[in-house]
This record gives C-alpha cells, structure tokens and sequence, in this order.
C-alpha cells in the first residue's frame, strides 16, 4: 500500500505581491471585458480571493482603477528615463527618444489604459492624479531637452501630452503606423524645443 502523496501548503503571500497580484488581474479583466463590467467581486473571483480582502487593498471600484492609472504614469517615466540614459547629447536624438518613449509606453499599455481613464471621467481623483503625472513627466522632459533648447514654455509643453495621446489612439486604431506615430510627435518635440530659440533671436533684432 502506498502512502498517499503530501501536498505542499499553498504560500501565503505577501501584502505586496498580493496587491501586484490583485492589479495584474484587474488589468486582464479590464482587457478582456472592458470596464463596464469591472467590479471588486468579479476581480476577487479571477484572482481566486475573497471580495473583503479586495476591499481591504483598495477601499473601492475607483481605488483599483486609480492605481491601474499610477503604475502606468510610473511606467511612463521609467520608459523615458531608460530611454535617456546615456543617450548621446543630441537635440535631434533627444527628441526622437522623447517621442518614441510616449508613444511606446501608450501602445504597451494597450486599450486598457484608454478604459481606466474613460471609467475615472469626471472623477476629482483622476484630475489630480493626470494633474500630477502629467506635471512630473514633463518635468523630465523638459531637463532632458533644455539644455539644447534654452528655457521651455510650460504651455508648449502640454502640446507633447495631447499630440502624444492622439497618435497613440491612432496608432493603437491602426489608423496610422507605429513609427509615423513616433516620427510625427518628434517634430512636434522639436518645434517645441526650437520655438524658444527662434523667438529669442526675434526679440534680439
């Protein structure tokens, strides 16, 4: 007679890894069933938890989708900063990296990203979270760009964003190729960088 075979006791996680656990399976959810159907019970029963120990993660449906929103600003800013480092003290370059980053980030974040937002409309949360990363990531790039340029205008700037969002969703549509997308932001980074230096020279006439 054989002795019946032991199991090994499932491992408990960690609060971490059960949060990065619980965020991976919202983001599935939210890929395949979009965001209307997105619920704190659905999400504890594709992570195989109970709905209290979601709730106890992210206090509400809104508090998932705002970290969903977070890590990808993080991941945004991580792409540009890998992007930039070492990169060859360049204008041209520079731009380019800038531009493609956006863009890169934007398409591996799939339509997934467009639904959080798109669910977080109207929401205070989701204003004050765009506010602050959209600000701390333009503050990257503007030192990556300065130094080429000279002083950048903030409201120029924000041009990056929205140009940078709307090839992206085109880009995503398949409506424009990939690297249309990246060539079409570069120039719009390059004007922004440039428009600076051709009004200073304006006003020393």
């Amino acid at each position: 007679m054989h002795a019946a075979p032991e199991t090994s006791p499932r491992r408990r996680l960690s609060k971490t890894d059960r949060h990065t656990q619980l965020l991976d399976a919202a983001r599935t959810l939210i890929r395949e069933e979009g965001t209307d159907q997105f619920s704190l019970g659905r999400l504890a029963e594709r992570a195989g938890v109970t709905k209290p120990l979601v709730y106890d993660h992210f206090g509400d449906r809104a508090g998932v989708l705002a970290e969903l929103y977070r890590e990808f600003e993080h991941r945004q800013r991580q792409t540009l900063r890998d992007a930039l480092d070492g990169a060859q003290p360049d204008l041209d370059v520079t731009a380019a990296l800038v531009a493609g980053a956006y863009i890169d980030c934007c398409l591996a974040e799939g339509s997934e990203l467009a639904d959080v937002v798109a669910a977080l409309a109207g929401s205070s949360t989701l204003r004050q979270l765009r506010e602050e990363a959209e600000l701390a990531y333009l503050d990257m790039c503007r030192a990556a760009l300065e130094p080429f340029s000279g002083s950048l205008d903030p409201a120029g700037l924000r041009a990056l964003i929205g140009a940078g969002d709307a090839l992206a969703r085109a880009a995503l549509a398949g409506s424009i190729r990939t690297d249309r997308a990246r060539d079409a932001l570069t120039t719009v980074v390059l004007a922004i960088a440039t428009e600076h230096r051709s009004q200073h020279r304006e006003d020393a006439r």
